[in-house]
Order: structure tokens, then C-alpha cells, then sequence
């Protein structure tokens, strides 16, 4: 009896271990090895692992960025150019420096602007409520203000205002690491670049409904009537879908367009002087005099 016992231990133990070298002969046959500096990358990086470069955590930003033939397609938005550039470095690559970009809250339908037409007594989220309905105001494209954006973002550069109804974006906090942009079911949360000194100018609105019926929606809205657009001189401002959009990359920062809104969709954040709306508007008057 005892003998069978330690025969059988005997012959489990050789089974076992003669497993184990075939599976350590096997490993080491089909062993794919690692590229050492997808390690020396991933240590590069911040660690967030917020999905902003469009990967899957740091550590798949790290390996798609060793096999890539260059960083064109890769960006950090966390870590920055400073980042990067030390992406570049372990990489051997060239690194084109990108204008930094911040999260731009594009509604402006306060709740005085924008009175509710009823009541929601659902669950807190953004994306329910978009589910069930248009929302419960006059418009159907603006704010929804339950904060799915404050939820997603990790850095603490959301937060919902009790007054207004919509969200702040605090610029210093704000990585445009795109949680936001993603959480957000109306779209109404864009990254655009920071501008010089933070300096930006855009449409705080997204509703394409016609000018009379968004109006009525809210008063602060875009009502695609075009006078931005013949205004600006710089050919930055297009109007489609009944809604101006300012391109950033062609905006010179003149603010003309923000004092000709007549509904102040037009936003110029981070100026150091008040908009003077007189002074710009005799100016164009001038210029168009000849």
C-alpha cells in the first residue's frame, strides 16, 4: 500500500516536471522579445492612463510609439511637449512641438438664458437623460447640466456652476486629455488650441436649428445671421447648419466679431482689457468708409 502510494507521488512528480520542461522549452521556442525601450518610454510618461493619446494606458502609447516610423501620430496630451520631447530623445526622433490646447465649453444657455420647458426626475447623468429626451429647456443641442464632463475628467478642471447650470473649465488644471469631450452627449465640449497668454475667441453655441426658433430656445444663442462672418477680415469665421464656427488656426485675435454678435454667442476669454464694443464698432465703421 505504501509503496503504490509513493510510486504514484514518484510518477506525478516525474510527469509534473517533465511538463514543466516542455512547456520552458516551448516558451522559450516561440519567446517574442521585448524591444527595451517601450519600458524606458512607459517610465517617460506621466501615468495618467486617461486613453488622451487615443491608446489604451501609457503602456500601449509606449509600444505603438518604439514600432512607429515617427511621432506625427502620437502626442501625449498630459505630459505635453516636455513629455514628448523626451519620448523623442529615447526614440531617436525629431520632434514637431504642438501648440498646447485646452477644453472650451461651447453653451452658453445659462438658466436664465435658457428657461426650462420641464421638469427631470431621472437619474443624474447626462447620457440617461439624452437618452430619454431632447432635454428639459427649449433647446435641443445645449447643455444637459447633470456633469457627466466633471465626472470623467481626472484632474479636477470640471466643475458644475450652481448659478448657470453649466460647466467651468478650469485652463490651469485642464490636461485636453478628451474625457470630457467623450463623456459629453451634446458635443458641446471642444479642445481647441490655449492661444497665446490663453487668449481665445469662439462660439459659445452649437444649436443649428434656425436663427428665430434658437432664439426662442435661449437668448444667448448663435442665430446664423452671418454678421461675424462678413465682419472678420482674416476669413476665419464660416457659418454652415445656421451656426458660426471660428477657426483657430486663422483667428488673429481682434475680438470684431465678439462686439458685432448681436446675441453674445461670441466669447473672448483671457483678455486683459473688457471688450470696448463702441471703440471696435467705429473702428469697422471707419475702415468700411474707406
Amino acid at each position: 500500500m505504501v509503496k503504490t502510494i509513493l510510486l504514484t507521488v514518484a510518477v506525478i512528480t516525474a510527469l509534473g516536471l517533465l511538463l514543466a520542461l516542455v512547456l520552458y522549452l516551448v516558451a522559450q521556442k516561440f519567446k517574442v522579445e521585448e524591444d527595451p525601450r517601450i519600458d524606458e518610454v512607459e517610465k517617460a510618461m506621466p501615468g495618467a492612463n486617461c486613453g488622451g493619446c487615443g491608446f489604451a494606458g501609457c503602456r500601449a502609447f509606449a509600444e505603438s510609439a518604439v514600432k512607429a516610423p515617427n511621432l506625427d501620430n502620437h502626442f501625449c496630451p498630459v505630459g505635453g511637449n516636455e513629455v514628448m520631447a523626451q519620448v523623442a530623445a529615447i526614440l531617436g526622433y525629431e520632434l514637431k512641438a504642438k501648440a498646447p490646447e485646452v477644453a472650451v465649453v461651447r453653451c452658453n444657455g445659462t438658466c436664465e438664458a435658457r428657461p426650462r420647458t420641464s421638469d427631470y426626475d431621472g437619474m443624474a447623468s447626462c447620457a440617461v437623460k439624452a437618452a430619454l429626451y431632447t432635454g428639459d429647456t427649449g433647446c435641443a443641442f445645449g447643455c444637459l447640466g447633470c456633469g457627466d464632463c466633471a465626472a470623467a475628467c481626472q484632474f479636477g478642471a470640471l466643475t458644475m456652476d450652481p448659478v448657470t447650470g453649466l460647466p467651468v473649465v478650469d485652463e490651469e488644471k485642464c490636461t485636453a486629455c478628451g474625457a470630457c469631450v467623450k463623456a459629453c452627449p451634446k458635443k458641446i465640449i471642444e479642445l481647441r488650441p490655449k492661444g497665446p497668454r490663453g487668449m481665445k475667441v469662439f462660439v459659445s453655441c452649437v444649436n443649428k436649428d434656425k436663427g428665430p426658433v434658437a432664439r426662442k430656445a435661449c437668448a444667448n444663442a448663435c442665430i446664423g445671421c452671418n454678421i461675424c462672418a462678413k465682419t472678420c477680415t482674416h476669413e476665419a469665421i464660416t457659418v454652415e447648419g445656421n451656426l458660426a464656427y471660428i477657426d483657430a488656426s486663422k483667428c488673429k485675435l481682434c475680438r470684431e466679431c465678439e462686439a458685432m454678435c448681436p446675441t453674445g454667442a461670441i466669447h473672448g476669454v483671457n483678455f486683459p482689457k473688457a471688450l470696448d464694443k463702441e471703440a471696435i464698432k467705429e473702428r469697422i465703421k471707419a475702415r468700411q468708409n474707406g
